[in-house]
């Protein structure tokens, strides 16, 4: 049966983990994936294992592409789109997913970017610890999110064609929010942890962990495997919403911290409890409010 996407073509500009997985999940479903890399050996990576039909390291490959993902870092989304913007085909749209929305969409919503294509802001919610396209992998959305930060006068008919082909790719849910509200959010689920793990694995306990830690040391720590470079970028692009996120977390730190300090067992099990029921609260929580 015609899904509506025979002949359309898909772009991904940065075959990393999160381009790469684009690439195979699009891939796998039968749809034509064109990929952009400026890294020789991983356009060659992405052929030889067949995760692309065609790739380049120049990103006219991309330009008779319907939908490109550009998987790339915050200023180089940037500029992939600004300097490209009249060679994307006709009626084409371009998705970013990076983990700010802010930055980028107001920069790209307030351009005058010439060309006959349409922007949105994107993240796709899923990656592991290892970055680079060796540690993509078809699976990596399966169920994931993927968050959508339109203009609010966006066509709804590019909306729902988004969410059709992110559903068919194996995604779980298209959630539509604002740029504002999506990085606020952000700093507490994916940021704060990042700054927590590599807080926690800078303790002169950590080299001596070994014989002493479980699942407790392995599941705070995972993510302090991290990139350097983009993470940098992504905490001093959200500063403010971060650095929120980490004064909240300091105060409630704190708390425990003097409760102990002091042997007032009532009140540390007290706040040990307020946290028990808001995570089980959580747990049993209803679907995101803005899913279509």
């Amino acid at each position: 049966m015609d899904d509506g996407f025979t002949g359309f073509r898909i772009g991904v500009a940065g075959l990393g983990l999160i381009g790469g997985s684009l690439a195979k999940a699009f891939k796998s479903t039968g749809l034509y994936v064109a990929g952009f890399d400026s890294a020789k050996s991983v356009v060659s990576a992405a052929l030889k294992e067949g995760a692309v039909d065609a790739a380049g390291c120049e990103p006219s490959i991309l330009f008779d592409c319907d939908i490109i993902f550009a998987a790339l870092y915050p200023a180089g989304i940037v500029q992939f789109v600004k300097s490209n913007a009249p060679r994307f085909k006709t009626g084409s749209v371009v998705v970013d997913c990076c983990g700010i929305k802010n930055k980028v969409c107001a920069e790209l919503y307030s351009a005058e970017l010439g060309g006959n294509f349409t922007f949105i802001g994107g993240h796709p919610m899923a990656g592991t610890e290892n970055s680079g396209y060796s540690a993509s992998y078809a699976e990596l959305f399966r169920g994931a999110s993927f968050i959508l930060t339109p203009k609010s006068s966006e066509n709804s008919v590019i909306i729902e064609k988004l969410r059709d082909i992110l559903l068919k790719a194996g995604f779980g849910r298209v959630v539509v929010t604002t740029p504002q509200h999506h990085d606020r959010m952000i700093a507490f689920t994916s940021q704060l942890p990042h700054v927590l793990a590599c807080s926690y694995v800078m303790s002169p306990c950590c080299p001596q962990h070994d014989g002493f830690s479980a699942g407790s040391f392995r599941d705070i720590s995972r993510v302090a495997h991290i990139n350097p470079e983009l993470w940098s970028q992504l905490f001093i692009e959200n500063k403010d919403e971060l650095c929120d996120e980490i004064d909240i977390m300091i105060k409630n730190m704190q708390a425990i911290r003097d409760a102990a300090a002091s042997g007032d067992k009532h009140t540390l099990a007290a706040l040990l409890q307020k946290a028990r029921d808001i995570k089980d609260a959580c747990a049993c929580g209803g679907q995101d409010a803005g899913k279509i």
